[in-house]
């Protein structure tokens, strides 16, 4: 782990980081399970936040805010940048990305050769998408509660080539393992080639049992894509322990690297069968780094992600995970009950993280949202999408229990009208 003083690069350390140092040795004595409810140390990890004062934001599942140390990285980077662009960018900080995937592959539990730098999910999950060498004929198998872009995605594929995508009808919440598994191995044929697996389904939560499923396609000889969007530093696993052929995710999202920065994961041995979606010189060589051809691009966003990666690595992984789901049960236990009010996410954790929707009998979800914003100062999202509806509620590690009260008088309040 990562020590709380090594993530700040200045001779006079300032008392936010002195007093997370000193939380963070104090937390040692403690397990993850009992660290979660301490509201005295992640009092000094919020402190490592800049969020605003006039509202309390519970949509970090769109994006989350970096802590100040990512944000002081990416804005030095910057400033180094615009030295002199074309020195600075190309032959300085350009020579850094192999450090980092050296780290982010740490952080995977992969191989370095296995990681390429990008700007978010769906630009991973359309280069394996669009890279794919299918033909008219072959099968897809995918949920409708699927990322609209990944749907979109496979959608168009299915338009220019002819192939054929078999749809998945999730309904959710499940802790029904048997359940969630059959509705993807029933859809497979002689004929799938690859079945989309989102880890974390983004509307309501729901937490997949991706490594299930994918052995299942695997017996059958079906490669396996899996959107790590909202699972990567959010869930303690590595990429491997997925079983998944390939992997993307935003380091947006969890990571809390700067807006704009992704990762994909393709197995070492199913590099030279994917062409990239930006052109390389040689398309199907078995190079990673041909993933990474996008032109000029913002290097002092991808360099400030090693900074977010110690940060991460300091709080530690099951830490991290105990404490997001903490915080969405404890706001999901104490409206379960209220009259009206109904629950769209699991509350075991083997099911679920930080998301959690929610919605209210006889109310549409955009009225709810509007209400906890104009009452509350709340911000969350409307979810209307297939078979789900309600309010997505995404609290992060920078929230408090007292924020979450808030919310729970929003919620109740809101109930009674």
């Amino acid at each position: 782990m990562a020590s709380a003083s090594a993530l700040v690069s200045s001779i006079f350390q300032p008392s936010w980081s002195r007093n997370l140092e000193k939380a963070m040795r104090e937390a040692e004595a403690l397990s993850p399970d009992e660290l979660a409810s301490d509201e005295d140390f992640w009092y000094y990890i919020q402190q490592s936040f800049t969020v605003s004062p006039s509202i309390l934001n519970f949509n970090n599942g769109g994006v989350s805010p970096a802590p100040k140390t990512v944000q002081d990285a990416m804005k030095r980077f910057y400033d180094y940048s615009n030295e002199a662009p074309s020195y600075y960018m190309w032959r300085i900080l350009d020579q850094g990305r192999e450090t980092l995937r050296t780290n982010l592959a740490k952080l995977a539990g992969c191989s370095t050769e296995e990681i390429a730098v990008n700007r978010n999910a769906s630009e991973g999950l359309e280069t394996v998408i669009f890279g794919l060498p299918l033909k008219a004929g072959d099968e897809v198998v995918a949920a409708k509660q699927d990322y609209p872009n990944v749907v979109n995605a496979w959608k168009q594929r299915e338009q220019r080539d002819g192939i054929k995508i078999v749809w998945v009808n999730l309904e959710l919440p499940s802790e029904d393992e048997d359940y969630l598994v059959s509705q993807y191995v029933k859809a497979f044929s002689s004929r799938t080639k690859a079945v989309n697996i989102t880890h974390i389904i983004n509307w309501n939560g729901q937490v997949l049992p991706v490594r299930k499923i994918a052995d299942e396609a695997h017996r059958r000889g079906i490669d396996v894509l899996v959107d790590g969007a909202h699972s990567f530093a959010h869930l303690e696993f590595k990429i491997p322990d997925l079983g998944a052929d390939y992997f993307a995710t935003s380091l947006h999202k969890w990571l809390y690297a700067p807006i704009g920065s992704g990762l994909l994961f393709v197995k070492r041995e199913k590099i030279k069968n994917i062409y990239p979606l930006f052109a390389s010189d040689v398309p199907l060589k078995e190079d990673i780094r041909k993933f990474e051809h996008l032109g000029t691009r913002p290097f002092f966003i991808e360099q400030a992600i090693g900074k977010a990666i110690e940060f991460h690595q300091m709080i530690g992984s099951e830490r991290k995970q105990k404490r997001l789901h903490y915080l969405k049960n404890y706001w999901m236990e104490k409206v379960k009950d209220l009259p009206g009010v109904k629950l769209h996410t699991p509350l075991h954790p083997r099911w679920s993280g930080a998301i959690g929707l929610v919605s209210v009998e006889g109310k549409k979800p955009s009225e709810l949202d509007s209400y906890l914003f104009a009452n509350h100062r709340i911000h969350t999202t409307s979810i209307v999408w297939e078979n789900i509806s309600g309010v997505r509620i995404t609290p992060n590690v920078y929230t408090t229990t007292s924020q979450l009260d808030e919310l729970v008088r929003g919620i109740t309040n809101f109930a009674k009208i």
